[in-house]
């Protein structure tokens, strides 16, 4: 019987935009049809954004996008002040960018597992991905751990995801040179994951608020709505850089409404792009159409763009053209993190 280290062989590699100028490719499909065009048309929105100096750009993520090996994408976005704001699922941050911030891997496996004995060696999987499930634990303990050391009181996620790169700095930085968390720790861009407990960071919680009953951190979700609405507010004009659906995808849309409230003449975000493989036809938020929630007073349609397609296809293409054609060379770093802390690092 094949063991763990016959399945956990070969590491999945994360793709370099910066070593792949795309944008005569992207530039030729604008003169195609179906995906290809509006993939091209969706990079170009996207270099609007970069260029619109008025305009906070937030970046969603939903999905098993740094398992798959678009972590180093969403790090050079990050550190070329090509993103302001990340809202994204707790898997993406802390099962997948915290944990191999930790020194953890993902493995390139298949779907054609037997997955019962999978089960038996303590390997998980995600599609044709493998995870070691004892070092997903270790994750785990280290989230407690961090929580632990709090004080006592409610935390809006964005506070939690700060923590966690002071963690990792005050203990020699992360054992890799693309933690997506740390690079937002040191450029000040926050990061909101508005379902925090559905990922290790829920297990955390588990351990820590059962060892400490009376007083314990806790997530203050109504906070995180307001923060990120307090963000809108501060700049106004905003573009969203949307991969997957999901609830990142509903909360980032719903600040407009929030900050409509707070303020009347609250625009509605300027640009919109979203790479999704949902079907729309079930009504679902993961598929509405960018048309669809300017019903809601959500999202101009002047400049907004769906892609039909598998997140680690295009989202390589579109990131690609944006870096290579290079405005964010001129594009200030927003660093929204300040808003909130005063002890925000600043390099």
């Amino acid at each position: 019987m094949p063991g763990k280290k016959d399945f956990l062989k070969s590491t999945i590699e994360h793709i370099d935009i910066k070593k792949h100028n795309v944008i005569e490719l992207v530039d030729a499909m604008q003169q195609m049809a179906f995906s290809a065009h509006d993939l091209s048309r969706a990079a170009n929105i996207y270099d609007r954004m970069l260029r619109d100096k008025d305009c906070g750009i937030i970046l969603t993520l939903a999905g098993s996008l740094f398992s798959a090996g678009l972590k180093k994408v969403v790090y050079d976005l990050i550190m070329n002040n090509m993103v302001d704001v990340v809202v994204s699922t707790g898997a993406v941050m802390v099962d997948e960018d915290f944990f191999e911030a930790l020194g953890f891997k993902h493995y390139k496996g298949t779907p054609f597992s037997d997955d019962n004995l999978l089960r038996e060696l303590h390997i998980d999987r995600i599609y044709d991905t493998y995870i070691d499930e004892d070092e997903l634990r270790i994750c785990d303990e280290t989230t407690a751990k961090i929580f632990d050391s709090l004080e006592p009181k409610p935390y809006s996620s964005r506070e939690l995801l700060w923590e966690f790169g002071k963690h990792l700095d005050n203990n020699d930085g992360p054992k890799v040179d693309d933690s997506v968390i740390y690079a937002a720790y040191k450029k000040n861009v926050p990061i909101f994951v508005p379902a925090f407990s559905d990922c290790s960071a829920g297990f955390g919680f588990v351990m820590h608020q059962t060892n400490h009953p009376d007083k314990h951190a806790s997530i203050d979700s109504a906070k995180d709505f307001l923060e990120l609405t307090k963000i809108k507010l501060h700049s106004n004009e905003t573009g969203i850089f949307m991969i997957g659906g999901g609830v990142p995808k509903n909360f980032t849309q719903d600040i407009v409404v929030a900050a409509d409230i707070l303020r009347e003449d609250a625009p509605m975000h300027k640009y919109a792009i979203q790479i999704t493989v949902a079907d729309v036809r079930d009504g679902a938020l993961s598929s509405s159409t960018l048309k669809e929630a300017s019903s809601w007073g959500k999202v101009e349609t002047t400049f907004e763009q769906m892609v039909y397609s598998e997140a680690t296809i295009a989202m390589p293409l579109i990131a690609g053209y944006a870096y290579h054609k290079g405005a964010w060379k001129e594009r200030k770093a927003r660093e929204f993190q300040k808003i909130f802390s005063a002890s925000s690092v600043i390099i």
